[in-house]
């Protein structure tokens, strides 16, 4: 009987609609946790969870059966309902329409997961524009300035 196998790493990247610091530290890791049971219940493995104020790195160990467009919807909107049901957030939630997406190598895997789980760190010395700026050259990534996230400097890491 013949098998197929795949390994895909999907690193996605994205944010509150406009960009907003909405994303309290109360909270965070309950938020994680919840979008990790969204990424797990789709069949694909959390490898790493960060949300910062303004934007959220997840990296998963992808699985090829359900398409990226559906899984980032699936996420988006379950999280945002979440949100509102827990009324997390004294202000309008929902998350920007676009996202970043991403593929890495076995090799790359523990690289990026340290980069994720250390976000706070490196957004004390990084603008996340910079940062997303970066992941898009480093991946050759061609963009439209028109339609990247509204970016805003000196955004406040938890008030």
């Amino acid at each position: 009987m013949v098998n197929t196998y795949t390994q895909f790493y999907v690193h996605l990247v994205f944010s509150p609609k406009h960009r907003d610091a909405l994303i309290k530290k109360e909270w965070k890791n309950d938020l994680e946790k919840y979008i990790t049971g969204i990424v797990q219940n789709n069949g694909h493995k959390m490898l790493a969870v960060c949300c910062m104020p303004d934007h959220i790195h997840i990296f998963i160990g992808y699985n090829v059966n359900q398409l990226i467009p559906n899984l980032v919807e699936n996420i988006k909107t379950s999280s945002n309902a979440w949100i509102k049901m827990n009324k997390l957030s004294r202000f309008k939630f929902e998350w920007q329409k676009g996202y970043g997406a991403f593929t890495y190598s076995q090799s790359q895997v523990n690289n990026v997961v340290n980069y994720i789980l250390n976000q706070e760190e490196h957004h004390s010395k990084k603008s996340f524009r910079e940062e997303y700026l970066e992941i898009l050259k480093k991946n050759d990534v061609k963009y439209n300035d028109d339609y990247l996230f509204e970016f805003f400097d000196n955004v406040n890491q938890w008030e």
